[in-house]
This record gives structure tokens, C-alpha cells and sequence, in this order.
């Protein structure tokens, strides 16, 4: 799996917001549910927090997708 660099300047971002931002969701509400449904990970385990806070260095996978926060 290849993972898509989001760049952040603040401290943190949102894990829905980092998963729109990643185009892994269209849209907040789209990832509120698969977060909630378990389907998203977090540093390779299941995350079902929507607000979960990702800091540089973080991986996200959906869908044989991912993204890292730098």
C-alpha cells in the first residue's frame, strides 16, 4: 500500500478531517460512519474515534488506501 503525504503546520488534525483532506471520503459525514463502523486504522489498528487526534508521523488506511501526516 502506498500512503499520500498530508501536510500539516498546526499540531495535530482530526482523523475525518485528515481522511477528507486525503480524498479517502467525500465528504466529514461519510467518514464519521465508516470511522464509527471500524473500517478505518489508525498506526495499524482499528480507530472508531472520529476526533481522534493525528500528529506527524501518523498512517491512515481505508480501503487498501492510506495517508501519512507530515
Amino acid at each position: 500500500m502506498e500512503f499520500c503525504e498530508i501536510a500539516i503546520k498546526e499540531d495535530f488534525i482530526r482523523l475525518d478531517s485528515a481522511m477528507k483532506l486525503g480524498n479517502l471520503v467525500v465528504t466529514g459525514g461519510h467518514a464519521k460512519i465508516v470511522i464509527q463502523n471500524g473500517e478505518v486504522k489508525v498506526n495499524g489498528e482499528v480507530c472508531t474515534m472520529r476526533g481522534k487526534k493525528l500528529h506527524k508521523g501518523d498512517k491512515v488506511e481505508f480501503e487498501n488506501n492510506g495517508i501519512v501526516i507530515v
